[in-house]
């Protein structure tokens, strides 16, 4: 897309539209974070503090979960002096969430709110609300945290990402494809890569010539290391921003090398969109301290690393179904060191914990193991899942079921998953009371018993 398309999109076509058209705040968000981002730690701990207490309150007066909650525990946010106290507030976890969804919801803004389920990465999808002014404020610091790798709206963009289970109308796919495209960004299904067609991603990333490349890091390294291993060159973008997964120093230098650009690491999750993004710096991942709370709990093993941690996460402007000390689930490490880039928001070094096995086959694919949450979140009646690969030619996927699964549930199942991975594996589906977590707590999705 040449450059007077990209600017005139990104100073009169996307204002027109999101703050016209769409009446959204989103751009004057937007400016806001790109202002507060460059407060001095002090000053955005402060922000941050003053923006916490009003939503405490707010809780207080409005939400029953908490009304009832901190009643109980005999406690009001004038108790609540210092992040000291915060911490002792319960954490609020995915089972809280939906055996108190309704609970969880400000009664002023019951009939305002816009919903979305997660992927369920680790076996369970979840649905939750949201403010329209929460969602304008995310999406504003998505675009804030993709602006430190140069990736602004109306920029060229190639997503490898996944794309709707199931069938759409031509109508919703028409809409789709002209909305993205005046964003300058084409989307691609991942999930249909495969050993045979692996070299079709990289023609594709040839013919389209993106300037910025953006999708799951798993799929996206493997197509790296098949670029290295066959010797073939591919247009070089701007930057390769990584998505759904950690990506390590070994596995930076990986990618680095194949596609000739800077690849950054980001963190997030549906719960709260980008949580963490690295900066032009790449020495950790600020973190988004003017809009969200990140705690990082204290490690509870002897062998654990003394900054090392659970994330727990509070956004602090979804007012309609407020989430306070979410347990995520996620390990982070922090860091105490200044960024040079003198921003004043913290730093994380590394999430852990979000790697989740692949699916190989006999004729080659290779399948994210991101694909099996981005499928049962779209399956009615499913409350928790694993899948486990033992050998090449079988899947097993144990179900623990609720009242709306059906036997098109368990059809659509298979048709999906053969619809990426071919008719030459098995699906076998074991209808399971309750899938035990690990030692770490969590529940795995997908696990891959296969030798390397």
């Amino acid at each position: 897309m040449s450059g007077w398309y990209e600017a005139a999109f990104r100073r009169v076509l996307y204002p027109a539209y999101e703050s016209g058209l769409m009446r959204r705040r989103t751009l004057t968000w937007l400016a806001e974070y790109e202002r507060t981002q460059w407060l001095s730690p002090q000053q955005i701990a402060e922000l941050q503090w003053t923006r916490l207490k009003l939503l405490l309150e707010h809780c207080y007066r409005d939400v029953p979960f908490y009304q009832r909650q901190w009643r109980e525990l005999g406690i009001t946010p004038d108790d609540i002096r210092c992040l000291e106290d915060y911490a002792r507030l319960p954490l609020l976890t995915k089972a809280d969430i939906r055996r108190h969804a309704d609970e969880l919801k400000a009664t002023s803004c019951r009939d305002q709110m816009l919903y979305k389920s997660t992927s369920g990465s680790t076996g369970e999808p979840l649905q939750f609300g949201f403010t329209r002014e929460s969602n304008e404020r995310r999406q504003a610091v998505m675009w804030r945290g993709y602006g430190w790798a140069n990736a602004l709206p109306g920029r060229r963009s190639l997503m490898l990402w996944g794309t709707g289970i199931g069938s759409t109308s031509a109508g919703r796919r028409w809409k789709d494809r002209l909305y993205h495209a005046a964003f300058g960004r084409r989307i691609v299904n991942i999930f249909h890569m495969t050993e045979a067609n692996i070299g079709e991603y990289a023609d594709l990333v040839d013919s389209y010539r993106p300037e910025i490349l953006l999708g799951y890091f798993g799929p996206l390294l493997r197509l790296a290391q098949w670029l290295l291993a066959t010797g073939r060159r591919v247009h070089r973008p701007q930057a390769f921003i990584v998505c759904g997964e950690a990506m390590h120093e070994f596995q930076r230098r990986i990618i680095e090398e194949a596609f000739g650009c800077p690849a950054f690491n980001t963190y997030g999750c549906r719960e709260f969109m980008l949580i963490a993004a690295e900066c032009e710096q790449r020495k950790g991942m600020h973190v988004n301290a003017d809009h969200l709370l990140v705690e990082r709990l204290p490690p509870s093993g002897p062998h654990q690393h003394a900054h090392t941690g659970e994330a727990v996460v509070t956004d602090l402007f979804n007012y309609g179904m407020p989430f306070i000390r979410y347990a995520t689930g996620d390990l982070i490490t922090s860091s105490s060191e200044a960024c040079v880039c003198g921003r004043g928001l913290p730093l994380i070094s590394r999430v852990e914990g979000r790697m989740l096995d692949a699916i190989r086959t006999t004729d080659g694919r290779i399948l994210p193991g991101m694909f099996f949450p981005f499928l049962l979140k779209e399956v009615p009646g499913v409350n928790q899942y694993q899948v486990v690969q033992r050998q090449l030619d079988r899947l097993d996927l144990s179900l623990v079921r609720g009242a709306a699964f059906t036997d098109d549930s368990l059809a659509m199942i298979r048709r999906e998953i053969h619809k990426v991975l071919g008719d030459n594996i098995e699906v076998h589906c074991h209808f399971v009371d309750d899938i035990p977590p690990t030692r770490s707590g969590k529940t795995r999705l997908t696990i891959s018993e296969l030798p390397p």
